[in-house]
């Protein structure tokens, strides 16, 4: 994993970037989802270096919250809108354009927005797991803050789920990702899918995802979109399968 070259957000936050490849290369901007990060989601599942193979530069991200990148504790900061906003910021650092887009989860859920509003900068996308609705909503937030301000136990199957995985990186900051989730229920700019984008776009979910049905809906709206069911596969393990990453490339070198 390189050193991380930051980039400063619109509001003056510190964003983790990282480089791989020829600068000559067709460009695909990797972002990770909700309690990720960069090196989780595309490093260690082998989707960077097959990227790589495939004759792809990739930038990565850390998403605000996220990796080593700041980690602010108030929900205003991580609202849709902003999330975008520091993919737009980096692309516009970077000065990559066009590019390829490659999200999973709360990234894929960004990228919609992102190759709405930017069209002409994003060629196609791969969202994976993408989900419909408000993004977290299953999270207690009154029994999340309870466990981080009092060491109350999370009695909420969903919640422990989400606590877990925000303690299995070791970079996390639970507080940071309970202000995100806190983010995403503000504003009916985080509900809201808005326009479809008009790109060719790539849906997949795994088989066994609790989104799945969410997922199909989505790429249903799409005037471009393709849908792929991932073999055996939940949220949390869809990003490491061979299936996910085989389909997503080919998707990426079509022309």
């Amino acid at each position: 994993m390189p050193e991380p070259q930051y980039i400063m957000s619109d509001e003056g936050f510190r964003l983790a970037t990282y480089m791989w490849g020829e600068e000559d290369a067709p460009t695909v901007i990797a972002v990770h989802g909700f309690a990720s990060s960069c090196r989780d989601t595309w490093l260690e599942t082998g989707w960077i270096g097959s990227l790589l193979q495939a004759g792809f530069r990739v930038l990565g991200v850390d998403q605000r919250g996220h990796g080593k990148s700041e980690k602010p504790a108030r929900a205003e900061e991580y609202t849709i809108p902003k999330l975008v906003g520091d993919i737009e910021t980096i692309l516009d650092t970077w000065m990559v354009d066009p590019v390829l887009y490659l999200g999973y989860s709360l990234g894929a859920r960004v990228g919609w927005h992102v190759c709405s509003q930017f069209e002409g900068r994003v060629e196609r996308a791969v969202l994976g797991g993408i989900p419909d609705g408000r993004p977290l909503g299953r999270l207690d937030l009154a029994q999340a803050n309870a466990f981080i301000e009092r060491g109350v136990p999370v009695t909420d199957a969903a919640t422990q789920n989400y606590v877990r995985l925000a303690e299995r990186v070791p970079e996390n900051d639970l507080r940071a990702l309970v202000a995100l989730a806190g983010g995403m229920r503000l504003g009916e700019e985080n509900t809201d899918l808005g326009d479809p984008p008009s790109q060719p776009v790539l849906v997949a979910t795994g088989s066994l995802d609790g989104v799945l049905e969410e997922s199909r809906k989505v790429a249903s709206l799409l005037p471009n979109g393709t849908f792929v069911e991932i073999d055996k596969r939940h949220h949390f393990n869809t990003p490491g399968a061979r299936q996910f990453r085989q389909l997503g490339i080919e998707f990426l070198q079509t022309r």
